[in-house]
Parts: structure tokens; C-alpha cells; sequence
């Protein structure tokens, strides 16, 4: 997929799986799981062992079907490697110039790490498609989140770190874009014992409460604060 159909997934989906799994195999058979409860991305962090064999593997048997990115990715270098292997983007928990310049080059979309609101604003001016917020927990969760679109309303953020069952509601209605969702979905503890139904549920219910929050912010906030939240 080119760089907008790629975006318009994850626009469309609003959830973005983070995989961190102890081995190739278990990292598959969780996008597996997630591909089945409805959720067609999957970002193959650089924290598993043989990433760049699972995200290859992956965009061979799902090309066309599954968005593969690659996530952690911590400099341009590494970032070659994933799309060699088959990364349809790249996410980085931090913000880092050169990674951002060479996505763009490459025509690749990129979600760029930020906390702070200078972070983010420069990540943005950097040129990411998206900028992940992260750890956003650990600065008041949905409430930073909303803070954060009051002045910056045009910034399309994806808070990553607190997002669970219970909060993705409140993440959506605080006027973010889309979720960055790790070991609430795909939990070392499933994979270990082959939990791939308990999986396939949670992906199912994170999309619908995606969509159902949605709908709720569609209605609380005046379409103009909307579009600005949708435009690059």
C-alpha cells in the first residue's frame, strides 16, 4: 500500500496494536489473532526477537491484506531495515529528526514520539504523519490528551501506555486520533498459554469502542474543531 492508503487505515481502524512478544512465532500468532477480531494493522516492535524475520515474514503471508509496521525504531539506520523487511510505517517512542526526514524521504508515513508540547509541536513541524504520545499515562492519561488538542487541535495524536478497555472511550472523546495499544491487547500471559480467543475478543472490543466513542465525539464537539482535527 502507498503512504495514504496506509494512513487511511489507521484512520479508519483507530487502533494500532503494539507487538511485543519473546519470539517470532508468538508475535505471528498474535497478529493472527488480531487480524481475526477485525483488526487489520499490526506494529512489530524492534524489541522482539527476529523482528525484522516476523515483520518479513508477516508482509509476505498478509501483503495486501495486513499493514505491517515497525515500531521502536530508534534511528534512520534501523528504519532501512524495517522497510527492507517489509515495514509499511514506522513508529518511534521518541521524537528524533533524522528517522522523520528519512520517512519522508522514503515516502513512508511515520508516527514520531512526543510527551511535551514542544515535543510534539516539533515532531509535527518535522513533518510525522502522526505523533505518538508516550507514556501518555503517566501525565494524566485521557486529560493530558485533551489538554494537549486544546491548543494544538490540528496535531493528529495516538496516545500509547494507559490505553486499556476502560480508558479507550476516554482517550477517543478526548479528541484523539487514533490508539496505540500494547500489552492490554496482546498480554505476554495470553501468548504464553496460546490465549489467542482472549485476543481476538479484546481486538473486536477495542475497534467497537473506537467506533462508539467516535460516534459520541462526533456529537459533542462542532464540526469545524472536527475538521481541523482531521487536516495535516
Amino acid at each position: 500500500m502507498n503512504k495514504q492508503e496506509v494512513k487511511q487505515r489507521i484512520l479508519d481502524i483507530g487502533v494500532v496494536p503494539v507487538i511485543r512478544a519473546s519470539s517470532p512465532h508468538d508475535a505471528l500468532m498474535a497478529v493472527e489473532a488480531i487480524c481475526a477480531g477485525g483488526v487489520s494493522i499490526a506494529e512489530i516492535t524492534m524489541t522482539v526477537p527476529g523482528a525484522f524475520k516476523a515483520i518479513r515474514e508477516l508482509a509476505k503471508q498478509h501483503g495486501g491484506e495486513l499493514i505491517v509496521g515497525a515500531g521502536t525504531v530508534l534511528d534512520a539506520a534501523t528504519a532501512r531495515r524495517c522497510l527492507d523487511a517489509g515495514a509499511e510505517f514506522l513508529v518511534s517512542p521518541g521524537f528524533d529528526a533524522d528517522l522523520v526526514n528519512f520517512a519522508n524521504r522514503e515516502n513512508v508515513l511515520v508516527m514520531a514520539g512526543a510527551l511535551t508540547p514542544t515535543e510534539v509541536i516539533r515532531a509535527w513541524a518535522a513533518g510525522a504523519d502522526f505523533v505518538k504520545v508516550f507514556p501518555c499515562s503517566a501525565l494524566g492519561g485521557a486529560s493530558y490528551i485533551k489538554a494537549l488538542r486544546g491548543p494544538l487541535p490540528h496535531i493528529p495524536l495516538v496516545p500509547t501506555g494507559g490505553v486499556s478497555l476502560k480508558t479507550a472511550g476516554d482517550f477517543i472523546r478526548a479528541g484523539a486520533t487514533a490508539l496505540g495499544i500494547g500489552g492490554e491487547l496482546v498480554s505476554p500471559a495470553a501468548l504464553d498459554c496460546d490465549g489467542l480467543a482472549r485476543i481476538i475478543d479484546l481486538a473486536g472490543r477495542f475497534r467497537e469502542i473506537v467506533r462508539e466513542a467516535r460516534a459520541e465525539y462526533a456529537r459533542a464537539v462542532p464540526s469545524h474543531d472536527r475538521q481541523a482535527s482531521k487536516e495535516d
